[in-house]
């Protein structure tokens, strides 16, 4: 059964949300943050007293003509895609939902982006500024609604992908863009050596490419932009037309390759461009190259400190995406070097002394 609160359309509960925080950190209790928990299974499970972000919701302000909006953590990702919809608009990093109760402040959180993110910039790219509740309770405003605001941007950066370790987001504001005015999605058969090649070399082109993937023999490619752009781009590339929603498939992990419970672990690969195939003993059928081969989906069983050795040596890194109750790694995330880790601790004691923000949800100490 659904949570109702999940449903609120427009509510400020931000004084509430304000008191339980204030409370755990006079009483020393850690607090879980949970909006619609579509994403509780990336990165470490964490114990304590749930932090209801959902009831939270609804659009705060809307200005299609600067391309700003303000939204409420808690609202449904769904709501806000909607609302831009209307106006012809997007958030341009294409954020995952992995499901209907996917909330913004999730998206936020967590950091991800979707095929596009090569092309457009990165979820910490679009956010403008935000409201953030610290741990003695106080809501306060950081950054702003325009891009040449830098007042304290910083820390909402800080707060993409930071999990909720730093702080809670009550609040956001985002650049947004017009959804480009033609698209054209295909799909041409070849093998894996020479789709990375055909990807460096259009890379070096000023093409109307905003996504790419390959698997199984198959190279994806997206297309948007303007109709003559797309449409000369369309003819010299060919092959054969592709679904628009086989993209919302590879954002939100419903396409084939990601349905099946029994499968090895899944990992996410990181690498720069153009890295050529790893040395890893993993069938070409448990990988899947997105972001024109930059992140790597890959389904195995092969250690987390080999994984994570052949990436590092390449200059990525790797991240476990199955739970370590279903057999994933009990690191989710590839390990601080020590120099890095220490700028994270110092970080995490200034601004949650206590540890009462998602204790535990990136790495054991932080």
């Amino acid at each position: 059964m659904t949570d109702p609160a999940i449903n609120a359309a427009d509510r400020d509960i931000s004084e509430r949300l304000c008191d339980q925080v204030r409370n755990a950190y006079e009483t020393r209790t850690p607090l879980r943050i949970a909006g619609g928990n579509t994403r509780a299974f990336y990165g470490r499970p964490v114990e304590g007293q749930p932090l209801h972000m959902a009831e939270h919701s609804g659009i705060v302000s809307y200005d299609p003509v600067e391309l700003v909006v303000t939204v409420r953590a808690g609202t449904r990702l769904s709501v806000l895609q909607a609302a831009l919809a209307e106006h012809h608009q997007m958030l341009p990093f294409e954020p995952p939902s992995f499901g209907e109760n996917s909330t913004i402040g999730g998206a936020v959180a967590t950091g991800l982006s979707g095929p596009r993110r090569p092309w457009a910039g990165a979820a910490r790219d679009f956010v403008l500024g935000t409201r953030i509740i610290t741990q003695e309770g106080k809501l306060l405003r950081f950054g702003g609604e325009v891009m040449k605001n830098v007042a304290g941007y910083d820390l909402s950066r800080l707060m993409t992908g930071a999990q909720g370790t730093l702080g809670v987001l009550a609040d956001i504001s985002f650049k947004v863009l017009p959804v480009p005015t033609a698209s054209h999605c295909l799909r041409l058969s070849l093998s894996l050596e020479e789709a990375l090649h055909k990807l460096a070399e259009l890379g070096r082109e000023p093409l109307p490419i905003t996504a790419a993937a390959w698997h199984a023999g198959e190279l994806f490619i997206r297309l948007e932009g303007g109709e003559s752009s797309v449409k000369a781009t369309r003819e010299r590339l060919g092959g054969e037309p592709l679904e628009a929603s086989f993209w919302a498939s590879l954002r939100d992990h419903t396409h084939d390759f990601f349905k099946y419970r029994d499968d090895p672990p899944l990992w996410r690969l990181s690498l720069p461009p153009n890295t050529d195939p790893l040395a890893l003993d993993i069938p070409q059928q448990d990988i899947f190259y997105d972001w024109g081969g930059s992140q790597r989906w890959v389904k195995t069983t092969l250690d987390a400190a080999t994984l994570r050795e052949v990436c590092q040596a390449a200059g990525g890194h790797a991240t476990c995406y199955t739970p370590q109750a279903r057999g994933g790694a009990a690191e989710p995330f590839t390990p601080l070097n020590s120099v890095v880790e220490k700028y994270h601790r110092r970080l995490k004691a200034e601004l949650d002394t206590h540890a009462i923000f998602n204790p535990g949800r990136l790495y054991a100490a932080l």
